[in-house]
This record gives structure tokens, C-alpha cells and sequence, in this order.
């Protein structure tokens, strides 16, 4: 459930932002098909994949964050 929220994340940012799949990857500088495991939720994405993400679209990892998530983290 947590990759499927941060996959639906990724993939909306990088459409915001104008990126291909082909041409996010690339400059991540990873596979494809990683990237579409991750942006489909069969992969949850490392620390350092999202800090890399944030980064190249130019936003915050908390931005970035599925909002789930720090509600959860505000809750415990």
C-alpha cells in the first residue's frame, strides 16, 4: 500500500513537471523499469531514490511525501 502512494506521487510530480518516463530515468540515472515499478507501487522507493526525485523535480521530499504518511507520523 505505502509503494502504491508513493508511486501515484512520483508519477503525478513528474508529469507536472513535464519529464517522460524515458527522460526522468535518465537523469536519475536509473532503469525505466525501475521507474515504472516504483511509479506503478510494485517497488517502494529508497531513501536515497526519493531524496534523488525531490531533487531533480525541484521540490521537497516532504512535498513530495504521500500526505498519508505525515499524518501518520503526526498521530504517533
Amino acid at each position: 500500500m505505502e509503494a502504491e502512494k508513493w508511486g501515484r506521487r512520483i508519477r503525478a510530480y513528474r508529469k507536472l513537471k513535464g519529464y517522460t518516463q524515458e527522460s526522468f530515468a535518465k537523469n536519475l540515472h536509473i532503469s525505466v523499469s525501475v521507474l515504472g515499478e516504483v511509479e506503478r507501487g510494485n517497488r517502494v522507493p529508497s531513501e536515497e531514490l526519493v531524496q534523488s526525485i525531490a531533487k531533480e523535480l525541484n521540490i521537497t521530499v516532504k512535498e513530495l511525501e504521500p500526505p498519508e504518511l505525515n499524518r501518520e507520523e503526526v498521530n504517533n
